[in-house]
C-alpha cells in the first residue's frame, strides 16, 4: 500500500483538517485499544459459560490479531484501488458488526469467527486512516498530524486497558464486546461526515500471498498453542510446524515471482529493514508477554479487581509517552544500534524483575518494574520504526509503514502464544492432585481451591505466580536472543549511504 499520493495531491477544499485528525486518530486508537482490552476479560471468560480451556483463551486473543497482520497489506492495496475512504468505512462496519457478533457469541467457535471478523474490518480500516489524514491536511501540518497518529497507536492499548476495565467492573464479558458497537457506529457517522476522498490507484492485490501467510502463521500457532494438550513430539505438533515451514516457504517463492507481492522478501536484504522488522517484532513480543499475563496475575494473585488491574498498568503508558519524546535525541548522541539495544535489554530486564513479584510484592515496586520496560519500549520502537522507514527508498514509504505494523502485530500474536503456552503449562505442573481435574481451566481452578479452604487455594496461587515467572523469564530469555541480531544489523550503514541501490 502506498501513502505517497499526499504529497502530490492538495486537500479537497470540503475537507476539515481537524476533523479528519480526530476522526483517523480515533479509529486508530478503537481499533487498536482492543488489541490489548480483551487480555482484561480473560478471568471472566474462564470463568463464563463458554467453558474455554487455556488453549481456547489464546486462539481468541490472537484471532483478531492474526487476521489483523495477515490483511493489513492486502487490505491497504484494496484502498488504493476502490477508495480509501470506502475501504475504512467499510472497516468500520465490519468492526462494528463483529464486535457485535463477539457479544452474542453462544459457544467459542462462533466467538473466534466473530474476533476474526473484527480483525478482517481493522485491517480494511488502519492503512486508510494515514492516507486521508495526511491528504486533508496541509504540508505545514502534516508533521503535528502523524504525530497525533502515532500517539493515537501507543494510547490505544492503555486505554483499552481502562476502559475495558470499567466495563467489565460491572457487566459481564460481553459488555467489552458491546462497549465496541456504539463506538465503531459513531465512528462510523463520523468518517462518513469528515473524511474525504482521495484519488484511487489501480494498485494489485496478491490475494494468494495473503492467504499463504495467513494460513502459515495459524499453523505455526496452532503448533505453539496445542503442542502441551497433544505433545510436543505428537505427528499433530511436528505436522502442524512442518505445515508453517512448508506454508511460509511456499509464500516466499510466490512473492519473488509475483509482478506486485504482497512482501516483498528482497526487501530483508537491506540489514536495517530486517533488524527494524525483527526488533519491532522482538519488542511486542515483549510487551505484550506482559499484557497478556499482568492482568490474570492482577487478579488471581494480587486479589485486585478487573477495573484496579486495568488502571494498575497506567505507569506503563505514561513512561511509554515520556521516553517516546526523547529517544530519537538519544539515538542522534549514542547511535541508532546502542540506543535499540538498551531499550530491548531494558524490556527483558523488567520482565526478569516482574518475574520476581509475588502476592506480597507491594504495588509500588511492580509499578517500578513496569516502569523500567516502559523505559525499554520508549527507548526502542521509534529507532527500529525509523530504521524501517529511511531505509527504503520514498516511494516504498508505504510499504515501510506497512511492514512496521505487520511486524507489530505478528510479534504480539506470537508473544500471546508462546507466553500464554508457557503459562498454562507451568500452573498445569505445578497444581496439587486434589486440583489437577481442573487444570484446564484458571477460572476452574481458583474456583475449587476456593471451595477446598485457604490451604488449596495458596497453593493454587503459588503455582500461578510461579507459572507466571517462568512464562516472563522465557520471554526475556527470547528476547536477549532476538536483540543480537537486531542491534548487528543496526550496526551496518544503510545502503543508500554507500552508493548502493535501495533495492
Amino acid at each position: 500500500m502506498s501513502t505517497t499520493l499526499s504529497s502530490t495531491a492538495p486537500p479537497l477544499p470540503t475537507a476539515k483538517p481537524r476533523a479528519v485528525v480526530l476522526a483517523m486518530c480515533a479509529c486508530v486508537l478503537v481499533t487498536q485499544s482492543l488489541v490489548a482490552a480483551i487480555n482484561l476479560a480473560i478471568p471472566k471468560l474462564s470463568a463464563s459459560g463458554l467453558h474455554p480451556s487455556s488453549a481456547q483463551l489464546l486462539w481468541i486473543v490472537d484471532a483478531y490479531v492474526i487476521v489483523f497482520a495477515g490483511l493489513l497489506i492486502p487490505a491497504g492495496a484494496l484502498g488504493d484501488r476502490f477508495g480509501r475512504k470506502g475501504a475504512l468505512l467499510s472497516g468500520l462496519a465490519v468492526f462494528t458488526a463483529g464486535a457485535a457478533g463477539c457479544a452474542l457469541a453462544p459457544n467459542v467457535p462462533v466467538l473466534l469467527a466473530a474476533r476474526a471478523v473484527c480483525g478482517l474490518g481493522a485491517a480494511l480500516v488502519l492503512p486508510g486512516t494515514m492516507a486521508l489524514l495526511l491528504y486533508a491536511v496541509p504540508l505545514e501540518r502534516r508533521g503535528a498530524a502523524v504525530a497525533s497518529w502515532s500517539s493515537a497507536i501507543a494510547v490505544g492499548g492503555v486505554l483499552g486497558n481502562a476502559g475495558g476495565a470499567l466495563m467489565l467492573q460491572y457487566l459481564p464479558w460481553q459488555g467489552l464486546f458491546w462497549m465496541y458497537v456504539p463506538l465503531g457506529t459513531a465512528l462510523l457517522a463520523f468518517s462518513a461526515r469528515s473524511a474525504p476522498r482521495v484519488p484511487r490507484h489501480d494498485t494489485a492485490l496478491d490475494l494468494p500471498g495473503s492467504g499463504l501467510l495467513i494460513l502459515g502463521c495459524v499453523a505455526l500457532l496452532y503448533g505453539i498453542i496445542e503442542g502441551p494438550a497433544l505433545g510436543w513430539g505428537s505427528a499433530a505438533t511436528l505436522g502442524a510446524f512442518a505445515l508453517a515451514t512448508a506454508l511460509l516457504a511456499v509464500f516466499v517463492r510466490h512473492e519473488l515471482r509475483v509482478a506486485a507481492p504482497l512482501l516483498d522478501p528482497r526487501l530483508f536484504r537491506l540489514p536495517r529493514v530486517r533488524a527494524g522488522a525483527l526488533g519491532v517484532a522482538a519488542a511486542f513480543f515483549g510487551m505484550f508477554a506482559l499484557f497478556y499475563v499482568n492482568a490474570q496475575f492482577l487478579q488471581y494473585v494480587k486479589g485486585f479487581s478487573a477495573l484496579r488491574a486495568g488502571f494498575a498498568v497506567l505507569p506503563l503508558a505514561f513512561g511509554m509517552m515520556v521516553v517516546t519524546q526523547r529517544s530519537m535525541r538519544w539515538a542522534a548522541r549514542i547511535g541508532t544500534a546502542a540506543t535499540v539495544a538498551a531499550g530491548l535489554v531494558s524490556i527483558a530486564g523488567g520482565l526478569l524483575l516482574l518475574s520476581t513479584a509475588d502476592s506480597s510484592t507491594p504495588y509500588p515496586l511492580y509499578a517500578c518494574y513496569m516502569l523500567l520496560l516502559a523505559f525499554g519500549a520508549g527507548t526502542a520502537m521509534p529507532s527500529l520504526s525509523h530504521a524501517i522507514v529511511t531505509s527504503l527508498p520514498q516511494r516504498q514509504a508505504g510499504v515501510g509503514s506497512a511492514l512496521n505494523t505487520a511486524a507489530r502485530e505478528l510479534g504480539t500474536a506470537l508473544g500471546v502464544a508462546a507466553v500464554g503456552t508457557a503459562l498454562s503449562t507451568g500452573f498445569a505442573s505445578r497444581l496439587p492432585a486434589s486440583l489437577a481435574g481442573h487444570a484446564d481451566s484458571t477460572a476452574a481452578t481458583f474456583a475449587a481451591a476456593s471451595r477446598l479452604g485457604a490451604g488449596a487455594h495458596t497453593e493454587a496461587v503459588a503455582a500461578f505466580t510461579h507459572a507466571v515467572a517462568d512464562g516472563y523469564r522465557i520471554a526475556a530469555a527470547l528476547l536477549l536472543v532476538l536483540t543480537v541480531p537486531v542491534v548487528a544489523g543496526l550496526r551496518r550503514r544503510p545502503a543508500t549511504q554507500v552508493g548502493e541501490p535501495a533495492l
